[in-house]
Order: C-alpha cells, then structure tokens, then sequence
C-alpha cells in the first residue's frame, strides 16, 4: 500500500468492499497589500491512497466540505461569532451525536427521497426524535 499508512481496521470492517483515499491541498502564499485579505491559492494536491484502489477523478473535498458547512449551520455551537457553546466537552459530543444521529436516521434527504440510513439498509423505517430520547 502506497503512502505508508496502514489500513487494518477499515480491511477488518469493509472486507475489501471500499476504496478510500484523502486529498491534501497545497496553498501558495501571496501578498494582496497592507490592510487587503485575500484568501491563498490552491496552487496544487497531492492524493495518498489509503484503502484498495481508489477512482482519482472521484477524490476531492467537495463532499466533507458540504458535510462542515451544513453540520455549522445545524448546530449553534459551530456557527462563527457566536454566544453559543458547549461548557463541557461531554455537551458538546453529545449534541453533535444527536446532529449526526437524526441527520442519517430522521431526515429525508431530498437527493435520495429517504433517510441516508434506510438507502444504505441499516432501517427500515424513518425515525422519530422520541424513540432516541425514550
């Protein structure tokens, strides 16, 4: 395996059944001038195989970036500039857990019509936010 990484947990659980590979961006430096802000350029990537052999023209940030902006919107405690916040980390776990628990269990996702757990078959049914807290 390329990258020198070690991929037993996700052979142990997958059974050779998924590909994955991460993408780092390479950022070139620039100067917009005194008192201007101007975000850096990408000025390349590189991509690391992980796990078996991954599609290249399918490894890119589009889909966990899309997967922060809308986590950050859910969830007042990740908005910028705000007063909400988790005093204890167990808090902060705990509502992100509840975010990603009814995200995948409780709301339909236009792009699939269903839940994201009931199109990979893990229910069958979509879920109420009672039966998590009974």
């Amino acid at each position: 395996m390329r990258g020198g990484r070690t991929a037993q947990p996700f052979d142990a659980f997958f059974d050779n059944r998924a590909t994955y590979a991460t993408i780092t961006k390479l950022y070139a430096t620039q100067n917009p001038g005194p008192g201007l802000y101007a975000p850096p350029r990408v000025s390349g990537t590189q991509i690391t195989e992980v796990l078996g052999v991954p599609d290249y023209s399918k490894v890119c940030t589009s889909y966990v970036e899309r997967q922060n902006l809308t986590l950050r919107m859910k969830i007042a405690r990740f908005h910028r500039l705000t007063l909400a916040f988790s005093r204890k980390l167990a808090n902060l776990k705990a509502a992100v857990a509840l975010y990603f628990w009814s995200y995948n269990f409780c709301l339909i996702h236009r792009s699939l019509r269903t839940t994201p757990a009931m199109a990979a078959g893990i229910t069958d049914r979509i879920w109420e936010l009672e039966e998590l807290l009974a």
